[in-house]
């Protein structure tokens, strides 16, 4: 059962639950890079953290729910900043993403 809350973000699933979700998907990721002979020192840095995959997750959500329609740097600061008043736990990795991001965009 889903719901959404005051900030608009549909809660699907206790924090926990999501953590736990993404730490599923991760060890497959793993898995299946080893099995294809990666070195683990040449991808583990790459990958998101367990948080960070959350994060991104329910960004995919706001944007599927919004028609798929890819959004703009402000409504994407928008739909993080959302998460993170739905989800106070995540609050310091949305911001270290939404930090992340912009000093990315400024280097490219």
């Amino acid at each position: 059962m889903s719901s959404r809350d005051e900030t608009g973000v549909r809660r699907r699933a206790s924090l926990e639950v999501l953590r736990a979700e993404a730490g599923d998907e991760l060890g497959t990721v793993v898995h299946e890079r080893l099995l294809a002979g990666e070195d683990p020192w040449d991808f583990m840095q790459e990958l998101p953290t367990v948080d960070e995959l959350v994060v991104l997750t329910l960004r995919a959500e706001l944007i599927h729910a919004d028609n798929d329609r890819r959004p703009t740097a402000e409504v994407d600061y928008r739909m993080l900043r959302q998460i993170a008043l739905a989800y106070p736990a995540l609050s310091t990795t949305v911001w270290s993403m939404l930090d992340t991001d912009r000093t990315e965009r400024r280097t490219a």
